[in-house]
């Protein structure tokens, strides 16, 4: 007898890649060349070999839409480029908007190092939780200050995981969230929080302390030189 099996939900990739770049005397993190590519077009690479991946949606701001777009149609599961809005949430919302997965995994655009193996493990234990993100643990002991700059706590570091990207959600609870957030006018720069705020439960996964996020030009300099480390491996 034949045993059916049941096709696994759809995921739609979210780059969002429309930050301004202060901290990068305003470049534009995702377009800056990186070993001679452009990093998001690392970051499409790896969605893009995902076989849980079903299309890529990139966000960014109106006037690199153009640049976005011709990086992306290299890829067969590129879905188009939307244009982000003036905070993190509202780029999201803007790749959500566009996206017609059942779940939406939701990457920086400046993080060009993410593997397989993260992508993987976020996206599979968000089909059981419904929420999930990469993350790594704390190795500094982290103190939190008054405003003077006073210890006024010294948090347990078994417990504290710094967060990556991807975040992964069912579409259906991250509409939810954005709907509540919106009805307060809350802003969140972590996606997590969006569904922590309506009491969702988020499972941390194992991310990778290589899944850096290029924020200063020394994350440059660092993301090239693990980029040339794993070439000489290959």
């Amino acid at each position: 007898m034949n045993m059916s099996t049941q096709a696994e939900p759809s995921v739609t990739a979210v780059i969002v890649a429309a930050g301004n770049g202060r901290r990068m005397g305003g470049a534009a993190k995702p377009f800056l060349p990186l070993c001679g590519r452009p990093v998001l077009a690392y970051v499409l690479d790896a969605f893009a070999h995902c076989p849980l991946v079903t299309e890529i949606v990139v966000v960014t701001r109106p006037n690199e839409m153009a640049e976005a777009g011709k990086i992306g149609r290299a890829y067969k599961k590129f879905a188009g480029v939307v244009p982000g809005g003036s905070t993190r949430q509202l780029s999201v919302r803007a790749g959500l908007e566009r996206a017609s997965g059942d779940y939406l995994a939701i990457h920086d655009g400046a993080r060009p190092l993410v593997s397989l193996a993260c992508i993987e493990r976020a996206i599979r234990a968000a089909f059981v939780c419904g929420a999930a993100a990469a993350a790594v643990k704390v190795k500094d002991t982290i103190k939190v200050t008054d405003d003077w700059g006073y210890v006024m706590q010294t948090p347990e570091r078994a417990r504290l995981w710094a967060v990556q990207t991807p975040q992964v959600f069912k579409k259906a609870l991250l509409l939810r969230a954005f709907a509540a957030a919106e009805a307060v006018d809350a802003d969140y720069t972590d996606d997590c929080q969006l569904v922590e705020a309506i009491g969702g439960r988020v499972r941390l996964v194992e991310g990778d302390y290589a899944n850096l996020k290029i924020t200063t030009p020394e994350d440059m300099d660092a993301a090239a030189a693990l980029l040339r480390k794993k070439g000489t491996q290959a």
